[in-house]
């Protein structure tokens, strides 16, 4: 199969267009990064405020019944909360790319811009290609400026209880940079496989919104303190998703094929 990257760049600018045309998605890309950002932002501040209260501690024994009694209870719960809210971040770049992969075929198809698109000489790896990029950009890089205003809100109300900045630490910066593409590469596979198996957009971004939910139930599980996260959990988190992106890609190239979508939707 032939690939010409021009030709998926062009791909590309035209659904980076249409994603300008359309403020209630640019909306709801925005929403949730801001959620994400301020929530956790509050916690610590909350804890900092007074790091001395009695209570902190016995939240902190709650995590940790080992937590010997010189230990800074504010300081070990703002670690904790930055701990389990990694977790929550990742959510971000899964469910930003799904907004803008679900307008993908179906929503093409709503516009009456499927036909067109179909009858371009673009093959399906560059049409793989170029709708991914439209939904992979946006998405990197609003995790990579959500995540630098985090570091910055953390940092500042964190000050209070000394010993360093507190963010960017290691695991972050990695979840950042590796494995926040590989989860929006996954939320792009999900919502480009179910935009091309359904007649509406809205239909496709309800349904591949439902894959956010495992990872809310696993970071609800890290704060109820039934599963205990760490690095090895979330590289071996990141390698799992790798697999399935590498499935993602194989099966969009299959599905996005121009025979088989002429014959599904002609």
């Amino acid at each position: 199969m032939s690939f010409h990257p021009r030709r998926a760049l062009a791909v590309f600018w035209k659904d980076f267009l249409d994603l300008r045309k359309n403020p209630s998605l640019l909306l709801a890309m925005a929403a949730l990064p801001l959620v994400l950002v301020v929530v956790p932002v509050v916690v610590v501040w909350t804890y900092t405020r007074n790091p001395d209260d009695s209570n902190l501690r016995v939240v902190a024994l709650f995590y940790d019944p080992t937590l010997p009694l010189n230990a800074n209870a504010g300081r070990f719960l703002v670690e904790r909360t930055l701990l389990d809210w990694f977790g929550m971040f990742l959510v971000m770049p899964v469910f930003v790319p799904i907004l803008v992969s679900s307008q993908s075929v179906a929503g093409e198809r709503e516009r009456r811009t499927l036909e067109p698109l179909l009858a371009s000489p673009v093959t399906a790896m560059e049409l793989v290609a170029g709708k991914s990029l439209a939904s992979l950009v946006p998405a990197v890089l609003i995790s990579w400026v959500a995540f630098l205003l985090l570091c910055i809100g953390v940092d500042v109300v964190g000050w209070p209880l000394g010993q360093g900045l507190l963010m960017p630490n290691a695991l972050w910066t990695f979840g950042v940079l590796v494995l926040a593409p590989l989860f929006a590469f996954f939320g792009n596979g999900v919502a480009v496989l179910i935009s091309a198996r359904v007649a509406e957009a809205r239909t496709a971004q309800q349904l591949s919104a439902l894959v956010v939910l495992p990872l809310v139930g696993l970071v609800a599980g890290q704060v109820a303190g039934v599963l205990n996260a760490g690095p090895v959990y979330y590289a071996v988190q990141g390698a799992v998703v790798l697999l399935l992106d590498v499935a993602l890609l194989w099966a969009s190239v299959r599905l996005l094929d121009r025979e088989r979508l002429l014959s599904r939707w002609g």
